[in-house]
């Protein structure tokens, strides 16, 4: 029986672990870690999952502590799976398994490599991304490919909406390659890095509007950073403004000289830097001294002009 190590994390963690066990392969340890302090944890346990199975896990902080290792390495496992866990794994880990250490991204490599693929792609208008498995090497996200599985980005879809797309793509992925890793068939085909850039963390501090720029730059940080990301946001009037959901409105004429929230019954709107006008579905207001009450009644008085 092929036996496996297993580092991972959220949903894609979840989902690829049953995959594995669903197909026989041993897993011989599970490794997750904490959640991050403050995090909004809206997504599925590793850790509870291997719990509620009996597999045996290990939560750790330091996947590269040498004692660490030295215990993964009497495991003599045949691959090593990494599931989006967070931490980076040193050689000494990818030297273990007889067969490979693996990895499965979200995203088309070598397009997106790096920290939080999907909200990048969503910020930056793609209509497409995917989960791709590839072969794990000391540079992140550079090894050689096995498969890949595209997803659409419509317009309106946030990075949650995309993030479920892409779990469910990296669980076909790695369910359509496993017989050939596992028989030495799988296919393994290089990266052109040229091709792609990698992309850093993200936080909420990012989520900060520039109102100066295009309709649609801002719409796609609104959708890249909604909830359960922690929302797009502005300072206003002494409070501030979340930006939870927006929509194009097209055709409408620009009303104001400068960036203006604005309210016509009972919709918001947002005209841009660029004169065109956002429709915005959802928005909080927090403020010390002033109620989403008095900033409506601002709004209704012929707008609010965004800094």
């Amino acid at each position: 029986m092929t036996r496996a190590l297993v580092f991972a994390y959220h949903n894609v963690g979840v989902r690829c672990l049953s995959v594995l066990l669903a197909e026989g392969v041993d897993v011989a340890r599970v490794v997750t870690h904490p959640d991050a302090a403050g995090e909004n944890i809206w997504f599925a346990s590793v850790a509870d999952l291997a719990e509620r199975l009996g597999l045996p896990v290990s939560m750790v902080d330091d996947p590269n502590d040498p004692g660490f290792v030295q215990e993964l390495a009497g495991l003599d496992a045949d691959f090593l799976f990494s599931f989006y866990y967070r931490r980076m794994l040193g050689s000494a880990l990818l030297a273990l398994p007889r067969r490979g250490a693996l990895n499965l991204h979200g995203s088309l490599l070598p397009q997106y490599r790096g920290r939080v693929p999907v909200n990048w792609a969503v910020l930056r208008g793609e209509n497409r991304t995917g989960a791709t498995l590839h072969y794990m090497v000391d540079k992140p996200d550079a090894g050689d490919i096995v498969d890949s599985q595209a997803v659409p980005i419509l317009p309106n879809d946030t990075a949650a909406e995309v993030f479920g797309k892409v779990t469910v793509a990296a669980e076909m992925v790695l369910a359509r390659s496993l017989a050939g890793l596992l028989d030495g068939s799988a296919p393994r085909r290089p990266q052109d890095l040229s091709q792609g850039s990698y992309f850093g963390g993200r936080k909420p501090e990012d989520g900060r509007i520039d109102w100066r720029q295009d309709a649609q730059s801002i719409h796609n940080l609104v959708r890249a950073v909604a909830p359960p990301f922690p929302g797009a946001f502005c300072d206003l009037g002494g409070g501030r403004l979340r930006v939870l959901s927006t929509l194009a409105a097209p055709g409408r004429l620009p009303r104001f000289s400068q960036p203006t929230l604005y309210r016509e019954g009972e919709h918001w709107f947002a005209q841009c830097g660029d004169g065109r006008t956002l429709r915005i579905l959802a928005l909080e207001y927090e403020a010390a001294t002033a109620s989403a009450e008095a900033l409506a009644v601002a709004g209704l008085a012929g707008g609010l002009p965004l800094g």
